[in-house]
């Protein structure tokens, strides 16, 4: 599957915490029923169907008919991944719509890592091992920032190429495995002789 490239209008359709949510897990746990997704977010039926259908206005989801009958409807992701590269929005409303999703994005991303932290306590020896947190921070220009985070960029799409298969059961002795890049610009930190002055 290639990448899903929103537009603005999409993009902001997605920025939406519940809808990224259903987007995730139609894209882990497989194909699914407006129900099934309600119960599995403890939404009701009726807003989670809302949402689905506004996904698929968009196009990041799709109707699977060959699973559904009369009487419901199953709906499927169309990507694994949305790519949303800061190149593609040039305008004001492309960038503050690109710095919206990039903020719920963080915040999901820093909600899964802290759960995922209090739960490590309880995770086998072998998971334990595999859990990590890892961080460096360097001086460089902007285009050696690009060049570093090209490279990781480059690593996921060749661990996805390796490892991925379409979303849905997983193994006894499998886990769902999130691998997150962060690139980021430090906040301006004062040196210490200007911090003391």
């Amino acid at each position: 599957m290639e990448p899903v490239v929103p537009d603005v209008t999409q993009l902001k359709a997605l920025a939406h915490p519940v809808r990224m949510r259903i987007l995730g897990l139609l894209r882990t746990l497989g194909p699914a029923t407006a129900s099934q997704i309600a119960r599995r977010l403890a939404l009701n039926s009726g807003a989670t169907s809302y949402h689905l259908r506004r996904l698929a206005e968009h196009g990041f989801i799709e109707e699977a008919p060959e699973l559904g009958n009369k009487r419901e409807r199953w709906w499927r992701s169309v990507s694994q991944v949305t790519s949303v590269p800061e190149r593609a929005f040039a305008d004001d409303e492309g960038r503050d719509a690109t710095d919206a999703f990039h903020q719920m994005v963080v915040g999901q991303h820093s909600r899964r890592s802290q759960a995922a932290a209090e739960r490590r306590g309880g995770e086998s020896p072998q998971w334990r091992a595999v859990t990590s947190m890892s961080d460096a921070a360097l001086a460089v220009t902007a285009a050696e920032a690009k060049a570093i985070q090209e490279r990781f960029e480059a690593l996921i799409w060749e661990v996805l190429a390796e490892h991925g298969r379409p979303p849905g059961e997983i193994a006894a002795d499998e886990r769902r495995f999130n691998v997150v890049v962060s690139t980021f610009v430090d906040p301006d930190e004062p040196s210490w002789e200007a911090g003391h002055e």
